[in-house]
């Protein structure tokens, strides 16, 4: 038993829809990141040890050493 008749329908459209496929593509952008190195010198003292050194002659008077007594034989 069939409710609907067996003659042909008439079609019917609905309205379109629109659809998006995304497709990137890749470009190469530059990106600049400047940069600045600093030098920074600092003076640092470091000892250098120097030695001098002097010499100075000096004259010694025979009369101010002591001489020994002679001891006297009896």
């Amino acid at each position: 038993m069939s409710f609907c008749p067996q003659c042909p329908t008439q079609t019917v459209y609905d309205p379109p829809v629109t659809l998006y496929d995304n497709i990137y593509h890749p470009q190469v952008v530059q990106v600049i990141h400047p940069v600045e190195l600093v030098n920074q010198h600092h003076c640092v003292p470091v000892p250098h040890h120097f030695y001098t050194y002097s010499t100075k002659d000096v004259m010694c008077n025979i009369s101010s050493v002591k001489k020994k007594k002679r001891s006297r034989r009896k």
